[in-house]
């Protein structure tokens, strides 16, 4: 039996749950229980990331922990080893070979994610100025030194990243992204890259670079009781997480686009902008819109290679990926 299927049976777990829901994405298994979460990462190698050894698994398993800590520490709890034993696996148990690390987060109530209270039309401009608060005040508390500043957001390194995503996504032309749209957002992004490298060094000058979530989604973000929680941080690569402001208020941007809440998407930039004085924001919003809608649709691509996904699921993948595309597009042309 293998680890996933394992893993699924309800007793191996404390709070007695009846069943076990389980979820995976690019780089990580979730196992759902009735009050917690245990996330094991993928063994891959996309690059950008590397989790091919137990070690690595280990370090940014805890490192996870760290960080999501500053932004939700009381839903961030422990890594715990997974062992093995005979053939079968445990969670944190002190006999057996420890093959694995998970990551333990409480359980938290779906109804209160963004995404949802969204769908459900229970967000207005003063959960929008919430949101805003918590994330500018994240920003202004944990500002990046001057060397991890150039280090990840000089031209030099954001067109490292873009032309990273660029080579690995070469392989999903005519499947997930058309010749045409590659072509069209990579001539768009060095353009941008070529025309605006003062602006690039500008931001670094006014101390705009910081230490960021790094994956601003709607899924990722929480209102509860008036409080503001964010989930799942980048903490596999500081050069995703260290970064312009602008590049962070673009995803959600854009995330709230793709989802057809333009207005809200227009509000949420316009508040950060008016709270943090920061009307540069403007002129890399577009840029970085781009590169995020391009972003998630390639680390959606990569779930077509992943041979535990389903056959049935791989229409939606492909559908879903391609939308990202196209959004990066419509960008990219004004």
């Amino acid at each position: 039996m293998t680890l996933i299927d394992n893993l699924l049976d309800p007793t191996k777990y404390p709070d007695s749950p009846q069943s076990i829901e389980f979820k995976q994405t690019h780089i990580s298994y979730v196992f759902i229980s009735k009050d917690f979460v245990y996330k094991i990462k993928k063994p891959v190698n996309f690059g950008f990331l590397d989790f091919t050894t137990i070690e690595k698994r280990k370090f940014y398993c805890e490192q996870e922990i760290i960080l999501n800590s500053r932004l939700s520490p009381h839903i961030y709890l422990k890594v715990v080893p997974v062992s093995k034993i005979n053939n079968d696996f445990f969670y944190d148990s002190q006999d057996g070979d420890i093959v694995d690390y998970a990551v333990v987060m409480k359980r938290i109530n779906e109804n209160y994610l963004l995404r949802n209270l969204l769908k459900k039309g229970q967000v207005d401009d003063q959960s929008l100025k919430s949101i805003v608060s918590a994330l500018y005040n994240f920003h202004q508390k944990f500002p990046a030194s001057y060397d991890m500043a150039v280090k990840n957001s000089g031209v030099t390194m954001l067109k490292f990243t873009t032309d990273e995503n660029f080579s690995q996504t070469e392989k999903y032309i005519d499947i997930t992204i058309s010749s045409d749209t590659f072509n069209s957002i990579k001539d768009y992004t060095n353009n941008f890259y070529l025309h605006n490298e003062q602006l690039f060094k500008q931001r670094i000058e006014q101390s705009r670079i910081k230490e960021c979530h790094g994956d601003l989604h709607l899924e990722h973000i929480g209102l509860q009781n008036g409080q503001t929680f964010f989930l799942d941080c980048i903490e596999f690569n500081d050069r995703f997480r260290i970064i312009d402001v602008a590049n962070e208020i673009a995803f959600l941007s854009m995330d709230l686009d793709y989802n057809d809440y333009f207005d809200f998407s227009k509000k949420f930039t316009s508040i950060y902008i008016s709270l943090s004085e920061d009307k540069d924001i403007n002129r890399l919003l577009n840029f970085y819109k781009v590169y995020r809608a391009y972003v998630r649709g390639k680390v959606i691509s990569f779930l077509i290679d992943d041979p535990n996904i389903p056959d049935a699921k791989r229409a939606d993948i492909i559908t879903t990926a391609s939308k990202y595309f196209k959004l990066a597009y419509l960008y990219s042309r004004g």
